[in-house]
């Protein structure tokens, strides 16, 4: 526990550190600050949730130091970088999920695996089946979901408009046959960090 918050504050420090030096500017958005589009409160938002997840990745595992790399726009996260195995991608697309104010999240970290076709195929069936029983149901609004599967294991990720749509979503999930489990990173409108008006 001790070396954890060692090396938070450490973490903290060389970020902090490097203000002004490079051509991200504060914020480290690769945008010059005169030019960027968001106000200084978005922007030190998106720097905050940036650190943030940085922080998590790397208490998670010390290995994604240099093989993540994640960036914040309007509280959208985009990660990059190559991970061992799709359950790690998976698990990282969980922490972006889960970091506070996260409006989406994508996720372009490449896998260094083998490929298995008979798991990726039965996955994709597995994700059609979910992605179509969303679609059909008037009370999800699909478009808001994102859906990972692998070995028989359903990832959602996305924003749902109520609880019942949430449940609704984890409900349709479990219903699939041959779904081992269902893990869901699904947060409510009203806990994003600005809502649509």
């Amino acid at each position: 526990m001790k070396f954890k918050f060692i090396l938070v504050i450490l973490l903290g420090v060389t970020l902090s550190s490097c203000v002004g030096v490079s051509s991200k500017g504060i914020f480290g958005t690769g945008v010059s600050i005169a030019f960027d589009p968001r106000t200084v409160g978005t922007q030190i938002d998106d720097s905050i949730m940036q650190k943030n997840l940085a922080t998590r990745i790397l208490i998670k595992d010390k290995k994604y130091v240099f093989s993540i790399k994640s960036t914040v726009l309007d509280g959208r996260i985009f990660l990059t970088g190559k991970v061992d195995t799709p359950e790690e991608k998976l698990i990282l697309t969980k922490l972006a999920w889960e970091t506070k104010g996260a409006r989406s999240v994508r996720n372009d970290i490449k896998i260094k695996e083998e490929f298995n076709f008979q798991r990726s195929a039965k996955d994709i069936l597995l994700t059609s089946q979910l992605r179509t029983a969303i679609i059909l149901n008037k009370n999800i609004k699909a478009t808001n979901y994102q859906i990972d599967t692998y070995k028989k294991k359903i990832y959602v990720y996305g924003i749902a408009l109520t609880a019942e749509e949430k449940d609704l979503v984890i409900s349709e999930a479990k219903e699939i046959l041959d779904v081992e489990d269902v893990v869901a990173s699904i947060i409510l409108v009203e806990d994003l960090r600005i809502q649509r008006e």
